[in-house]
């Protein structure tokens, strides 16, 4: 697996909420194949603004929770909502636990971090005996969407130039994800069980450019930081054309947005 690594960039928490629903259900999907009675510590990957990190710690109100994630703005906003869950602000390629924990669920996190071939063996090595890593990640790399983004930033300037820096084309050009087989392979080693299993969405959106206001919150957010204002701008032109052809709207109004997931349960 190759893991470059990709340019940095912020969350936007308001951006990132406004699918929060669509968002919600693959981490909700997640949580419930994980087959653990009473874990005593449990951690949360990538907790972002920790709605789902609160469903944790409402399934298992024993357990120490703690919700870690690299931004300040997420956990501002995570924060803001009293409770049992612990949070703290660490990056996931460093992050050493305090005690091993026996559950480590990360969803919608990992693939913005570079390294699966050593992080994955090295967050199950964390795990006490028997406890389970679960992870969620989009296998958006293939989608139209995104692969429009590739070639807007490849052509979509004046006259087909290319838009931006040769850094910020080749580090978003990236295949953030791998397929099944190659976690299998990765995780089947170092662990008891290995469950793998892939879900299409499709995503109901209402309104105009719905798929380019979901893609802002997520993938899209290092192109539009990684570009100075002019081309910023001439992206979003060429970009948002291409989707509303890519992704029409149906009869009724609404645009139909499918998207792929990969989710992954170990058993240590």
């Amino acid at each position: 697996m190759n893991q470059d690594n990709r340019c940095s960039s912020s969350w936007d928490p308001q951006q990132y909420l406004k699918f929060g629903d669509h968002r919600l259900r693959p981490g909700l999907e997640l949580l419930a194949r994980v087959a653990i009675e009473s874990p005593r510590i449990v951690y949360d990957l990538g907790c972002g603004t920790g709605n789902l990190t609160r469903l944790i710690a409402n399934r298992w109100p024993e357990a120490r929770v703690v919700g870690l994630d690299s931004s300040a703005d997420m956990l501002s906003k995570a924060q803001s909502d009293p409770g049992s869950v612990e949070w703290a602000e660490a990056d996931i390629r460093t992050w050493q636990p305090e005690e091993r924990p026996d559950v480590i669920y990360s969803n919608a996190t990992l693939q913005w971090v570079e390294g699966h071939d050593e992080i994955f063996p090295q967050l199950v090595g964390l795990l006490t005996p028997g406890g389970v890593m679960a992870i969620q990640m989009p296998l958006s790399w293939g989608m139209p969407s995104h692969q429009l983004m590739r070639e807007t930033m490849a052509g979509g300037g004046p006259d087909g130039k290319p838009l931006g820096t040769e850094a910020l084309r080749i580090a978003t050009g990236r295949k953030w994800v791998d397929e099944a087989e190659a976690y299998y392979d990765l995780l089947v080693g170092c662990s008891t069980s290995v469950d793998i299993w892939e879900t299409e969405y499709y995503q109901i959106l209402e309104g105009d450019d719905e798929v380019l206001e979901w893609v802002r919150g997520t993938g899209l957010r290092p192109i539009l930081e990684g570009l100075a204002d002019i081309e910023r701008e001439q992206f979003l032109t060429v970009y948002s054309s291409r989707l509303r052809e890519a992704y029409p709207k149906k009869a009724d109004g609404q645009t139909l947005y499918p998207f792929r997931r990969l989710f992954i349960v170990v058993t240590a």
